[in-house]
């Protein structure tokens, strides 16, 4: 019988130094993309299509923008996208978690201790694993990340890609503003569209 990890799931106050912890999520997210690839799942349905291209959410997401008018701004939103959909993908296929949370993390005694739930894990472009960058890091944490993971300009146009079209999704199924995850997502997307008009 399977037992269960010990830790308790990520969250900023359970965690002593997040630069530390981000340093160690991306650490885990190299040693995951060093792992043989082979016969692994490719990329598709069962991963909600993380790790594969972005394109398949381009209708989604255009309509999202569309719909958010007013309340985000559509020109840098549409830019990000259209920059994310051009970075396209052609490296070799590597493992990726492809829901790498707060929720799928455990903390002990402050520090990472395990990473869970590989549902949607597969092979091919990680560049979705890298989205926990401006759903969970900030600042020095957000800039700690980075340099560890050190993945390409073009990995991270893609993950740009992907942490705007969640939030964006997101958005559009708030109840109200008053709905908590409003607040949140805006948060998100303001964070990704600077870092565009950053590195792009």
């Amino acid at each position: 019988m399977r037992g269960w990890l010990p830790g308790e799931t990520a969250s900023p106050e359970r965690i002593d130094d997040m630069t530390q912890f981000a340093t160690g999520v991306a650490g885990f997210i190299l040693a995951l993309q060093r792992c043989d690839s082979k016969d692994g799942p490719l990329a598709g349905a069962h991963s909600g299509y993380r790790g594969a291209s972005l394109a398949y959410y381009d209708d989604e997401t255009r309509r999202c923008i569309t719909a958010l008018s007013g309340r985000i701004d559509t020109v840098r939103a549409s830019e990000t996208w259209q920059a994310a959909l051009e970075a396209q993908w052609r490296g070799t296929p590597v493992w990726f978690h492809g829901d790498m949370g707060g929720n799928n993390l455990l903390v002990t005694d402050g520090k990472l201790s395990a990473v869970i739930d590989f549902g949607t894990s597969g092979i091919g472009d990680p560049a979705c694993d890298l989205v926990i960058a401006w759903t969970m890091f900030r600042e020095e944490s957000r800039e700690a990340f980075r340099h560890t993971v050190s993945q390409d300009d073009g990995t991270w146009a893609r993950a740009r890609g992907w942490a705007l079209w969640k939030s964006l999704l997101t958005l559009t199924q708030c109840s109200g503003p008053r709905d908590g995850r409003v607040a949140i997502h805006l948060d998100v997307i303001d964070a990704v569209l600077a870092d565009h008009e950053r590195f792009a």
